[in-house]
């Protein structure tokens, strides 16, 4: 871990003032703030989109399971089962999307970052 912060100090005594601001907006964020920046950019209103989507899925399973719980034949059983276990997938897949999209913005802000790195050491050797 000392060897990454020298490397950040080292970077950061190259860099001008806007660059050090830029290098230290890409520090990685916490959950609820991948999820903003997932929901931000071109394909943001797909994630938002999703998302409403998928709570209203989610209200349709919990109806599934109570129905499935009233039942009292095994062809209704069946049906509603059939449903819960649809609805279930559908969120899955709505949140894998997500993550996949925060998994995105995460390798973009790990690029950038090195081609800063990259940028900053070279100016320094040039130097």
């Amino acid at each position: 871990m000392k060897e990454e912060e020298n490397i950040d100090k080292l970077i950061r005594e190259t860099l001008s003032e806007s660059e050090v601001r830029f290098y230290d907006d890409l520090e990685e964020k916490n959950l609820i703030g991948k999820l903003v920046s997932a929901s931000k950019g071109k394909t943001g209103w797909l994630v938002v989109v999703m998302s409403i989507v998928n709570v209203l899925i989610f209200a349709l399973f919990v109806y599934c399971i109570l129905q499935f719980f009233k039942a009292d034949e095994i062809k209704v059983y069946i049906k509603w089962a059939c449903g819960a276990f649809l609805a279930f997938t559908s969120m899955a897949m709505l949140k894998l999307y997500v993550w996949m999209q925060m998994d995105k913005n995460d390798l973009l802000r790990e690029i950038k970052r090195l081609e800063l790195q990259i940028s900053s050491l070279s100016s320094r050797i040039s130097k």
